[in-house]
This record gives C-alpha cells, structure tokens and sequence, in this order.
C-alpha cells in the first residue's frame, strides 16, 4: 500500500462516547468529538501489542433557539436567549490484543458554562465525565482487507462524571447568595450506565475513500434523581428529575489526499448528532432536551511516522428541538439553544508492537 493511501483512511475511528459522551448540541447534551476514517491513516491497522492515545478536544457555543425546526429570532431580539460553552477533551487509549481485536479506555473532561442574556448571574461546572470502556473487533481479516472493512464495538459507559454539580450566586434580588443546580446541559456526568454500540466502516474508491461511522449510547435507567430546582416538584412532577437520555452519532464522507503535501487529507461530509425523545431500553421520563442537528464538516488529517494530527469545523445547516415524552403528556413543545458551529481537533500517536513499524 502506498504512503499516500496510508494518509487516507482515518474517517471511521470508532466514535468514543465519553461521559455521558454523546451528542447533539447546546441545551442538548453535547458529549462526542468523533473522528473519520479508517485505520491507514493513522500509518495501517495497528498491531498486535501495539497502543494508540489520542488526544481529542471539542467546542462550541450555542444561542440560537429551536422550537422544532424552527429557530425562536425572538429570543435574540429579547435579550432572553440562554448560551452555553462547551469545552470537551478526551482521552483514550487503545491496546491492539490481535490483528483484528482491540479494547479502549476513554476518560473525558468537560468545562462548561450556561447563562441566559438576562441574567445577573452564570453558572459553571468543571470536572471528569463517565468513562467508557469498549471492545473492537473488525469484521474481516485486516491482513487481507486493505482497501475496505467494517468494524463493530461494543461497551460500557460508568457513571463516573457528577451529576448534580451546584453553584453559589447571588441573583441580586435581595435574598443574598442561594445555592443553585446547574443545568444538565452542563453536568460533567449523566448520572447512570449507559451501553455503546459502534461501528466503523470505510471504503478505498481509487485514491479517495468513503466512509460511514456510528455510535449509539442506550441508557436503561429512567432518571438520575436529581431535582432539578427547589421548587421543580410543585412546580412540574414530571419534569422534577433530569432524564438520563440516549445519545447517538452518525459521520459520512470522503477523505481525498492531496498529493503535493505527503500525509495530508482532506474531508468532507455530514455529521448528525442526537438525543432521541425516547430510549431504546427502558423508560424516557423526567425532563429532557431531545432533538438533533445536521451539520457539514471540513477539514483534514495530517499523518506523519506515528502521530496524526485532525481538525475540522461542523456547520450547523438544520437543527430541530423534537417533543419529549413530558411535552407530548403536556400538550407542550419545549425549545432548545442549539450552536452554529462545533469546531473539533485531535492528536493521536501509536508505540509498541510485537513487529515494531511494519504495516499490514
């Protein structure tokens, strides 16, 4: 295989849904990075005793309010719209066990921040999210398989992120400071297990190459029992308590190398992340943002030895806040701020193995 197929193939690294690490974005949980491509451009399949650690970082802003499809301009007139900053790295590491098994450990850490324009106050919160522990194996021998191949996994992600992180503000109303959860938009932790289902798939067409990757997170719990205000009982029942939520990621595209560089790629194709209004396993109470948003994501890979270096920009081309279960017993459609980009970054290097640098 030639060096600058080898620079091609990352478009379909398994998608590792770290803390509550899944998708969609704004006031919807935003937890994924994702990568694309397949294995040979991050230099061909690893091998057997050999580690990868990477590095991934994600950001964004969002403001813009959708009730539906329909963005709320209103709110921005008003002054009334909420903003959240996400700032989302991963870390992980993968240990090749034989030519076509692995196993991977992602631990994220998120820094966040939420206020509504007409607030006097802005909360924050900061720390660890839930970790994921997962399985690959590819489908076909990878040995034989150089130009096309499927990968599935299969994990677990542990509640090791917290879940009711709180703030002390003073909303200058004259009661003086008052202790306040934040949002769960924001909570480094969704509070429960969750099962991940991955795949990873790619295909060399002459010197380009397709990709489609996916991740979906099934949450069997129902809600973390977090109250979400003081008053959220007499408030609301039914939406007192946060919903640990299902998550999904899809990716698809094209990664083409551009040959005057050598180890350079560039990407391209459409990114849609998502939290559906109702889980795969179990029930879908409590209070939740559900909804989802397409975006088209540039941008490039650049391999060299064993290190790949990423980076592209998701810009956001339709965004839609669907009904959650306690919208639909409400005869309500609740809104969410959604983001215009997500701008996303990674660095991975490879060491180790029992056939030093050979390639498959």
């Amino acid at each position: 295989m030639t060096q600058t197929a080898k620079a091609l193939l990352i478009m379909c690294a398994a998608v590792l849904i770290s803390l509550q690490t899944a998708h969609a974005q704004g006031c919807i949980v935003a937890r994924s990075n994702g990568q694309a491509g397949g294995p040979e451009s991050e230099g061909g399949y690893l091998m057997p005793g050999e580690w990868n650690i990477g590095i991934g970082y994600r950001h964004q802003f969002s403001f813009r309010h959708f009730v539906g499809d329909v963005e709320q301009t209103y709110r921005i007139q008003q002054g009334t719209q909420v903003m959240n900053k996400i700032n989302l790295e991963n870390f992980s590491a993968t240990y090749q066990a034989t030519p076509r098994f692995s196993f991977t450990v992602d631990v994220p850490l998120l820094l966040a921040s939420r206020r509504a324009h007409n607030s006097p106050y802005t909360t924050t919160a900061q720390g660890i999210g839930d970790t994921t522990f997962s399985a690959q194996g590819w489908l076909w021998n990878p040995k034989e398989n150089t130009r096309g191949n499927v990968q599935f996994g299969l994990g677990i992600s542990l509640p090791t992120g917290k879940d009711n992180v709180q703030n002390v503000v003073d909303s200058f109303n004259g009661k003086g400071p008052q202790t306040v959860t934040v949002d769960y938009s924001i909570q480094p932790g969704s509070g429960g297990y969750g099962i991940l289902f991955q795949w990873v798939s790619y295909k060399n067409v002459g010197p380009a190459q397709l990709y489609f990757n996916g991740s979906y997170v099934a949450t069997p719990q129902n809600t973390n029992h977090v109250l979400r205000s003081a008053n959220a009982l007499a408030s609301n029942p039914l939406t007192a308590y946060n919903s640990i939520s299902d998550q999904y990621l899809l990716e698809a595209g094209i990664a083409y190398p551009i040959r005057r560089v050598r180890g350079l790629t560039a990407t391209f194709g459409p990114r849609d992340e998502g939290v559906p209004a109702r889980d795969l396993i179990g029930k879908s109470e409590g209070f939740r943002r559900p909804g989802f948003a397409i975006s088209l994501e540039p941008g490039f890979q650049y391999a060299r030895n064993r290190n790949v270096f990423s980076f592209s920009i998701g810009r956001a081309i339709y965004r839609d806040r669907t009904r959650s279960v306690a919208d639909v017993a409400t005869g309500g459609h609740g809104d969410a701020a959604f983001a215009d980009w997500v701008w996303l970054g990674s660095y991975s290097f490879r060491f180790g193995g029992r056939h030093g640098s050979q390639r498959l």
